[in-house]
């Protein structure tokens, strides 16, 4: 008693019979690309999907359902490549020829987050008034004598209590 035949599509057969013609195929016109296997089986699922579908002329089919799949792997490809070239223009500066990335990568984040967090400590050590008139100086941008008509003292009171907090924070955070 024979086994009974698998019931497969004309199409499924033609995909059967030139497997290794559609890698081949893929393989000529997209040189030594990684993707080639990955294009054989997306077709077999293609096949699958069209099995039940009357085809003329399946071999003709499965060559058409290959071009259609790898001409619609070259678009995406070519999209995805616009896509990741438009990122790194907005994203990304370059230095001669390599591109410098305007983010700092996690390491660095987390190093500059802890510094900060050093200064802002060793500022809340400061007297309330060296505080006021550093911050005054360095974050809001006022000149001494701005800084020093404002708190109605002296200039060289402001040079002192910003030199204090300068060397205060030099001791704490470091350069």
């Amino acid at each position: 008693m024979k086994d009974a035949a698998p019931d497969i599509s004309p199409l499924a057969s033609a995909y059967l019979e030139r497997r290794d013609d559609m890698r081949r195929f893929f393989l000529a016109r997209l040189g030594g690309r990684g993707d080639v296997e990955d294009l054989v089986q997306e077709l077999y699922l293609k096949v699958q999907a069209a099995a039940h579908e009357p085809i003329d002329n399946p071999p003709a089919y499965l060559y058409r359902l290959a071009s259609n799949l790898m001409l619609d792997r070259l678009r995406q490809a070519k999209r995805s490549g616009a896509r990741e070239t438009e990122w790194r223009r907005t994203h990304h500066a370059s230095v001669g020829a390599q591109d410098v990335s305007d983010t700092p990568d996690a390491e660095s984040a987390v190093i500059a987050r802890q510094r900060l967090e050093k200064l802002a400590s060793a500022l809340d050590a400061l007297a309330p008034l060296t505080q006021k008139i550093f911050r005054l100086h360095k974050f809001e941008g006022l000149s001494h004598a701005q800084t020093a008509e404002r708190l109605g003292i002296s200039r060289s009171a402001v040079e002192k209590h910003v030199s204090l907090a300068l060397g205060h924070l030099i001791t704490k955070v470091g350069r």
